[in-house]
């Protein structure tokens, strides 16, 4: 019947009709010529179990850091001691912006003599609350009133005369010193302790500020035992605090930089003189710094006015009840120069400087 599929029907004869090409495809002979050259992977070659580690850093390479300036001091945002108030602060601020540091001039030859002999008297502010006398050539004895606020004594004439002490005129080292003595503490104010500061300032200071806080200033202050270079904050440590009977003493070093400074740089980077600052107390150095010391560029507002540019006077800070001695007269100083020095000006000019008592030793022992 049509169009019906028969179990009994025999297969076509022959293979089926794609046997043939899978057969050639099977069967495929390789293209002529030689294979493609191998080409690896960009980047380097993994490294096999047997190849040697790479060399460890040569650390002896590094520069020695002993031949580097030491870092900055580190500066703190407020002094454990007594702190002034804003309102004090802000209107200093304005008052330097105001008035600005004093151009030096020459000296009259009356001047040089009487701080050559250290007769130079204290000036009293109108912040100053107590007593002041004279008790010979150059030495003043003072007191304050228990709470009295910060007040700022600062010398008649200055012991650095910037227009014929610098060593850039004189090319001699030039030296600079007073000494103060605690005699006693009194009361403080808003329970602060009361406190002295013995420092250097260019003028004018703004007076009802302790040194050291203001432009063109330096101080160390005897509540904290902290140095303060132009600031406004907590300073930086520096010795232990100033104990009533104790005489301490603060000195300046002017000189020409052992290195000149280059053609290229700017002054901050190569000062035109040196300047180091050092402390005594009992008649002892204890220590001091370089006023070209590496500065947190952040905090640190500079050294204006104490480079050796300005006239620097002597400054006396004062806070709370404190009575004091402040001597001008090196015939009565603590701290004896070396015999090898000559004074010019109320102060020191010479190659080197010393202990007295340690050339007083050496007689005794020749």
């Amino acid at each position: 019947m049509g169009g019906e599929f028969s179990q009994n029907s025999a297969p076509p004869p022959g293979p089926p009709p794609s046997h043939g090409l899978a057969a050639q495809e099977h069967h495929q002979t390789p293209p002529p010529g030689p294979p493609p050259e191998y080409l690896p992977l960009p980047g380097p070659l993994p490294h096999k179990a047997s190849d040697e580690p790479p060399p460890y850093h040569d650390w002896t390479v590094i520069p020695d850091t002993a031949l580097l300036p030491p870092p900055p001091s580190i500066g703190h945002d407020a002094s454990p001691g007594g702190n002034a108030n804003r309102s004090d602060a802000d209107r200093a601020h304005e008052w330097c912006r105001t008035y600005p540091l004093i151009r030096p001039h020459q000296p009259a030859v009356v001047h040089c003599d009487s701080v050559n002999n250290g007769n130079i008297e204290l000036i009293q502010p109108r912040e100053f609350r107590g007593s002041l006398s004279k008790l010979g050539l150059g030495c003043w004895k003072g007191s304050t009133v228990p709470g009295g606020r910060d007040a700022c004594l600062l010398g008649s004439l200055p012991c650095y005369f910037a227009f014929s002490d610098s060593p850039l005129v004189t090319a001699m080292k030039k030296v600079i010193y007073f000494e103060v003595k605690v005699l006693s503490y009194g009361r403080g104010r808003d329970g602060d302790a009361s406190s002295i500061a013995l420092g250097w300032s260019a003028l004018p200071y703004p007076t009802w500020r302790m040194p050291g806080w203001e432009r063109g200033s330096l101080a160390v202050h005897g509540d904290d035992g902290r140095r303060y270079v132009n600031d406004t904050w907590g300073g930086k440590d520096f010795t232990s605090t100033i104990q009533a009977g104790q005489t301490v003493g603060l000195g300046m070093e002017f000189s020409i930089p052992d290195t000149p400074p280059d053609y290229g740089s700017s002054p901050a980077q190569t000062p035109s003189i040196k300047v180091d600052v050092f402390f005594t107390r009992d008649g002892i150095k204890e220590s001091g710094w370089s006023l070209h010391e590496e500065r947190d560029s952040r905090n640190d507002l500079g050294v204006g006015g104490l480079d050796g540019h300005f006239d620097l006077y002597a400054a006396v800070g004062l806070f709370g009840g404190v009575e004091f001695e402040v001597n001008f007269n090196r015939n009565r100083w603590l701290w004896k120069p070396s015999r090898q020095l000559e004074f010019v000006h109320g102060n020191i000019s010479a190659e080197s400087e010393g202990d007295d008592r340690e050339q007083g030793q050496n007689d005794k022992k020749a």
